[in-house]
Order: structure tokens, then C-alpha cells, then sequence
């Protein structure tokens, strides 16, 4: 059975690498990509990555690709403080999610620190750059794999 995970990112992370480079380094969205891509090689799992800056292209896309997968990773942007409806079809999914931030979010803006996405994810981790991504995704597999509980 070949597992599969997927790798979801909201709006402005196409942007990666020119946006405020300070707060989210200097990987494109491509690169970034490129270094999950190779990590899930070396794990022998597959990814899929999707993009959008639309809220509900987003629902969508978790509504169908969501319930086949054996993990997601998002990085919902700035829907993470306060998509209900992303928040919503995240929750409606019995696929573990982890959420993930570049940057700290506890340690921006006050209104940052809130995550209403998260509290439909198992775990989120904020403030390790593109490497989140791949913490992310071995804990997903490892997960999978009945390594952890």
C-alpha cells in the first residue's frame, strides 16, 4: 500500500522566498517543496502538494483528497486565525493533521498567536522554518506506521 500524505499551503506561500524573507526565509514554495519531495523519497511515501489562496479551494481539495490520505500538513496562512470553514472540513477528517508555521506565531502580532485551524490538529509546530515541514511529515509516517501512539 503506498501512503500518501498531503502538504497544504494557504495564502501567500506562493510568495515564499520574496515575502518578508526575515520571517519566512529565503526557500521559494518550489524549493521548499522539493526538500519535502526528497524527505518523502527517503521515507518511501508519497506527497501532494497544493497552493491556493482561495479559502474554499482549500475545503475542497481536503473535502476530496482528505479522507485517502494517511496524513496532512498545512500551513493555512492567515486563514489560520480565522477560517471557521477550514477549520470545519479539517475537523469533519478522521486523517491525523499536523499544522505547520515558518515563523513563530506566539512570538508575532496579537492577533497571530490564535489558531483556530489548529484545534482540529493533532500537533502544531511553529517557528522552524521549512524543517517543520519535514518534522511534520516523520511524525505523520512514523504515525502510520503504529510507531507511535
Amino acid at each position: 500500500m503506498v501512503m500518501t500524505y498531503l502538504i497544504i499551503n494557504g495564502p501567500n506561500l506562493n510568495a515564499l522566498g520574496q515575502r518578508n524573507p526575515s520571517h519566512y526565509g529565503r526557500l521559494t514554495l518550489a524549493q521548499l517543496q522539493e526538500r519535502v519531495q526528497q524527505r518523502a523519497t527517503e521515507l518511501g511515501v508519497e506527497v501532494a502538494f497544493c497552493q491556493s489562496n482561495h479559502e474554499g479551494a482549500l475545503v475542497d481539495y481536503l473535502q476530496q483528497h482528505g479522507p485517502a490520505a494517511q496524513g496532512i500538513i498545512i500551513n493555512p496562512g492567515a486563514f489560520t486565525h480565522y477560517s471557521i470553514a477550514l477549520r470545519d472540513a479539517l475537523a469533519d477528517l478522521a486523517t491525523p493533521i499536523v499544522e505547520v508555521h515558518l515563523s513563530n506565531i506566539q512570538a508575532r502580532e496579537e492577533f497571530r498567536r490564535r489558531s483556530v485551524t489548529g484545534e482540529a490538529a493533532r500537533g502544531i509546530i511553529s517557528g522552524l522554518g521549512w524543517h517543520g515541514y519535514i518534522l511534520a511529515l516523520e511524525h505523520l509516517v512514523r504515525l502510520s506506521k503504529g510507531e507511535l501512539e
